[in-house]
C-alpha cells in the first residue's frame, strides 16, 4: 500500500511513487558520493594530527557551484563530500518542484503559486 503524501494531488499514485523514489535515490545517491569522498579523504588525510589552535576554512574553491563540481571532478576528496552534500540539499528542493508540476497539471493555481514561492525562497536561500 502507498503511502499519500499530503502536499502532492492524490489522483495520481504513481506521482506519489516517483517522488517517494526521488526522495530515496536522492538521498541515497548523496551519501554514497559523500561516503566516497569521506573515505578517500580519510585514506589520503587520516594519520594527519589535527591543530585545533589554527581556524583553517574551506578554500575559496569550495564555496561555489561551479568550484564544488570543478573539485569533485577533479576527485578532490573535499569537493566530492562537497558535491555530496550539494546533491542532499537539492533532493528536497526537487521534490517541491515536482509537486508544483503536479499541481499545474492538476490546474490548482493556488497550490501552483505556493510551490513556486516555496521553490524560490529555497532556491534564494540556497544561491543567494
Amino acid at each position: 500500500m502507498v503511502e499519500l503524501d499530503p502536499t502532492i494531488p492524490p489522483r495520481d499514485p504513481r506521482l506519489q511513487q516517483a517522488v517517494g523514489t526521488l526522495l530515496r535515490v536522492g538521498v541515497l545517491l548523496a551519501a554514497a558520493v559523500v561516503l566516497t569522498g569521506g573515505i578517500a579523504y580519510l585514506a589520503r588525510h587520516g594519520a594527519a594530527v589535527p591543530d585545533y589552535h589554527v581556524f583553517r576554512g574551506q578554500p575559496a574553491t569550495l564555496r561555489s557551484l561551479t568550484g564544488i563540481v570543478r573539485s569533485a571532478f577533479a576527485l578532490d576528496e573535499r569537493g566530492i563530500i562537497q558535491l555530496g552534500l550539494l546533491l542532499l540539499v537539492a533532493t528536497p528542493i526537487a521534490r517541491v518542484a515536482i509537486a508544483g508540476v503536479a499541481f499545474a497539471f492538476e490546474r490548482d493555481r493556488t497550490y501552483v503559486l505556493v510551490a513556486l514561492l516555496v521553490l524560490a525562497l529555497l532556491l534564494k536561500s540556497l544561491l543567494g
